[in-house]
């Protein structure tokens, strides 16, 4: 008999949970207070005369949000783990996000109802985890909840002992029975009987789990022969391509998910190899994602995945991950393929991030809720209502000149556009989307192009002022020091391939309030979150690998070279905290940590890139810009230590298997010598840009402070100087660099010799 089956025949058979991340059965309106911001909600509850449990006293806005339940919440720490020691009572790990819509939903059903919080207390120590704030808890009890039901999803709902281990899982509860779950009332008495009873069942099965999950996670560990190739990479676009969906993009059916660490690979296997299917799987997603309701065409940016297969509708929160990472996959798009609309995407979605996710010092906000105030009635909630239309709002804000254009081109009907499962839910809203090309609504409106796409622009400015007017959703407005690496990196990018100077100002800004809001000078030490005017929790692996990945790209985008250096400063700290010395790679937390039962490796790339990816490959372009060999070996041995992973699931982790691409060939560098300031220099540095150059690092030089450190680094930079008073290029290959050229043409020209 499997641990699985020995596990659920002694926890409680009877209980059959469904465990689905899309939870699409119901029209159940999320939680009814959800302000634009958690201190509105806060100061609203308080004036009501509600009393507060002690997460009043917490940062992250998910936390927050349940800081008026009838539930006794802890937060994730000692102080809860006591308490359950001194009681002798089971733990309820309840973990989720500010803008999970289920998650409200549960809040909304469960923990405010005083019958349901009342058997809660009285039974279980209850602690709440956001996992964005903590992804480390959230991956440990999301691996035990795929260990004993084969999936999981948020909220996720775990049940542990008091020394954390974990001996039951579920995802959603409904209060009383219903779509085949069994009603969470049930559930709780179920388990507090199966303790009370049956304790030293429970203690021995959740001790087998536990062990089961650290063999799992010492396997993957382990170092691995396994061989790194051509013959891998070969396999793995063939293995995307069993999947991809044809009509529509994507891979598999539905719900659908953006997935950018594998268009990164995806395209850099195309650039390499020439192999046609590779591009044309990204773009044939990428087209489809524009165009279909995932992407807020009047606002910009994207929502999280689509609950259908063809893009349409989507659960409408924004991840700012999601706008980092989709904007990098068009703006590389648009390098590969000269597509101007991907361009455009690129650029919608930045600015949306600018306009509603900036903090006035500079960082990121994390998220926007799907949920929101409808604005036909701002006391009740429904996902999506702020991005919904009527067909007669529609008509009645462009008029009949407008309307029936932009009507025909986002396909608004009077009974709704959406005909899907939750076509109920949306009554007669409609999603915009473009199923119909610029061409074929200028054919059916008998208007020129350039006509008809100026109606529409003055049609989508116009919906755009109106929807300004309505509620907004609530706004995670903690600052996640990973995800602000992420943008960081998104617009240095953006900066230098849309020739837009106030991206990298924007860049610049956010990279100076991290280092110096959430970075300990003395130490080099990161922290993971900033909100209220405070920072704090431990970083992980991400936070510091993909901060590194967004400074490195700003060097590149400026020539700054304190963002080289800082770069340098958080790899050496990231090895000193995260280096695994027996099998190599990274673990995702530092060691310092005694409230965990395991200390992991991320095994899978999903909604972000895999930190030890990441992490790789920051190493190899540190090794190419700084001459440091022993940090290439450091990749090198990163890259192996997934070995195992990527030969039997190489779809897993799509973004490390770029690394090894980025191993097996050629490695570019492209030397710019000139002023940093000149005009020239600028112009070289933007022709570079304008190339897809995923093999290629960027250095200058310009005779400044550091250029005599980094040429003693890299003696090939000493001889390199301007010509004749000029700015010049220098390509390089493997260090042997061509003779130099001096203008934006000339560098075209060798920069498309591969």
């Amino acid at each position: 008999m499997t641990l699985r089956n020995i596990l659920c025949a002694i926890l409680l058979g009877a209980l059959s949970v469904m465990h689905n991340t899309d939870l699409t059965l119901a029209a159940e309106t999320a939680h009814a207070d959800a302000p634009h911001t958690a201190a509105a909600f806060i100061q609203r509850e308080l004036a009501k005369g509600r009393k507060p449990n002690r997460l009043i006293h917490e940062k992250s806005p998910y936390l927050l949000q349940h800081a008026f339940n009838p539930v006794d919440w802890y937060p994730w720490g000692e102080e809860a783990f006591a308490r359950a020691r001194e009681l002798k009572l089971p733990i309820f790990l309840s973990i989720g996000y500010s803008t999970c819509h289920w998650c409200h939903v549960m809040a909304h059903e469960s923990f405010d109802d005083p019958e349901i919080g009342a058997l809660l207390n009285a039974n279980f120590i209850c602690i709440k985890v956001d996992r964005e704030e903590r992804p480390d808890i959230d991956q440990i009890y999301m691996a035990a909840a795929q260990a004993l039901t084969g999936s999981g999803g948020w909220p996720l709902s775990v049940f542990l002992t008091p020394e954390l281990q974990p001996f039951y899982a579920g995802t959603y509860f409904p209060p009383e029975a219903r779509y085949g779950q069994p009603a969470f009332r049930t559930v709780l008495t179920s388990l507090h009987e199966l303790w009370t009873n049956q304790r030293d069942k429970v203690l021995h099965s959740a001790g087998q789990l536990t062990a089961h999950l650290q063999a799992s996670v010492a396997t993957a560990s382990a170092t691995t022969a396994a061989k790194l190739d051509e013959a891998l990479l070969t396999k793995t676009v063939s293995q995307f391509a069993a999947s991809f969906d044809q009509q529509y993009g994507g891979f598999g059916q539905a719900p659908k998910f953006p997935r950018p660490a594998s268009y990164t690979f995806l395209l850099r296997q195309y650039h390499r190899t020439g192999e046609q299917r590779a591009l044309d799987m990204v773009t044939t997603t990428l087209d489809h994602m524009a165009a279909g309701g995932l992407y807020d065409h009047l606002g910009g940016g994207f929502h999280r995945y689509s609950t259908d297969r063809e893009w349409l509708v989507p659960h409408f929160e924004k991840m700012l991950y999601d706008q980092a990472q989709l904007a990098t996959s068009y703006l590389e798009g648009f390098q590969l393929t000269g597509n101007l609309h991907y361009a455009e995407v690129a650029r919608q979605t930045l600015d949306y991030v600018l306009r509603d996710l900036t903090s006035p010092q500079g960082g990121f906000f994390s998220a926007e809720d799907a949920d929101s105030p409808r604005p036909d009635d701002p006391t009740k909630h429904a996902e999506g209502a702020f991005y919904l239309w009527t067909k007669k709002e529609i008509d009645a804000l462009l008029g009949p000149k407008v309307a029936p254009i932009f009507d025909f081109h986002y396909t608004i009907q009077a009974a709704g556009n959406i005909t899907h499962a939750s076509a109920e839910e949306f009554g007669i809203g409609n999603i915009l989307h473009t199923p119909h090309s610029l061409e074929e609504t200028a054919k059916h409106g008998k208007l020129s192009v350039p006509e008809t796409e100026k109606l529409l622009d003055s049609g989508r400015q116009i919906l755009f002022q109106a929807r300004t007017k309505r509620p907004r959703s609530h706004l995670d407005d903690k600052v996640v020091t990973a995800w602000n690496g992420l943008m960081i990196s998104s617009l240095a990018k953006g900066a230098m391939v849309l020739d837009e100077p106030r991206y990298l100002a924007a860049a610049q800004k956010a990279a100076g309030f991290i280092l110096a809001t959430l970075r300990d000078e003395k130490t080099n030490t990161l922290m993971r979150r900033y909100r209220d005017g405070t920072a704090g929790l431990e970083a992980q692996l991400d936070d510091y690998a993909f901060l590194c990945q967004g400074v490195l790209d700003l060097y590149e985008a400026s020539f700054d070279p304190g963002w080289l250096q800082a770069a340098e400063a958080l790899t050496r700290k990231q090895l000193e905290l995260f280096w695994d010395e027996n099998n190599n790679g990274f673990f995702d937390t530092t060691a310092n940590s005694s409230n965990r039962i395991l200390r992991m490796k991320s095994q899978y790339e999903g909604a972000e890139p895999g930190g030890n990816a990441v992490a790789a490959m920051n190493l190899m372009r540190l090794a190419e810009m700084t001459g440091n060999s022993d940090w290439a070996e450091k990749a090198r041995s990163t890259i192996t230590s997934a070995g195992a992973i990527d030969h039997t699931q190489p779809l897993a982790m799509p973004r490390m298997l770029a690394v090894l691409a980025f191993q097996l060939s050629p490695t570019q560098q492209i030397v710019i010598a000139g002023n940093p300031a000149d005009a020239a220099t600028q112009a070289l540095r933007r022709e570079v840009y304008s190339h897809f150059l995923p093999n290629a690092t960027l250095l200058l030089a310009d005779n400044g402070p550091g250029q005599a450190t980094l040429a003693a680094r890299l003696p090939f930079l000493k001889n390199m100087q301007p010509i004749n008073g000029k700015p010049a290029a220098y390509v390089c290959q493997n260090h042997t660099c061509t003779l130099p050229v001096t203008t934006p043409r000339e560098l075209a020209a060798r920069l498309s010799k591969k």
